[in-house]
């Protein structure tokens, strides 16, 4: 992505936690499937991570009678500071870029997450994204911000 059709939107969330486990929570499993397009009435029904550069994800939450889908492959993996993956809902589909930075600040951290989209997609990503970094901070243990 990154051509005139695309806008890099941004979300930025201060952590408690150390980079280390806020970084960590992205690719395990256990705490993925908390957060990672997890929405308050939704259940997660599968949440598979290959935590490796050219490794994928699948993380499917079912809401209603409808499974939502979420898939990447990761390109960068350098702990415990940047995180670049794919991400798309429709298997096998190229997908926007989504690139996590992560800077120790003090005891905790500074999350910036960057996602390469369609415009028509800033208001309902910037959305998601936020509620994505507040539901990472909750299965972290942190109070809400």
């Amino acid at each position: 992505m990154g051509n005139a059709t695309t806008i890099s939107l941004r979300v930025s969330r201060r952590f408690e936690a150390t980079a280390e486990r806020v970084f960590d929570a992205w690719l395990d499993p256990a705490l993925a499937c908390q957060f990672l397009f997890a929405t308050p009435t939704g259940r997660m029904v599968r949440v598979e991570i290959d935590a490796r550069v050219g490794g994928s994800f699948c993380i499917v939450e079912r809401r209603g009678d409808v499974d939502a889908e979420h898939f990447g492959t990761y390109v960068v993996i350098d702990r415990p500071r940047r995180l670049v993956f794919t991400f798309a809902t429709e298997k096998g589909a190229a997908g926007d870029r989504v690139s996590i930075d992560i800077i120790t600040r003090g005891a905790g951290c500074e999350l910036t997450l960057t996602h390469e989209t369609k415009p028509e997609w800033q208001e309902p990503a910037t959305r998601g994204w936020t509620m994505i970094l507040d539901g990472l901070a909750r299965s972290l243990g942190e109070p809400p911000s």
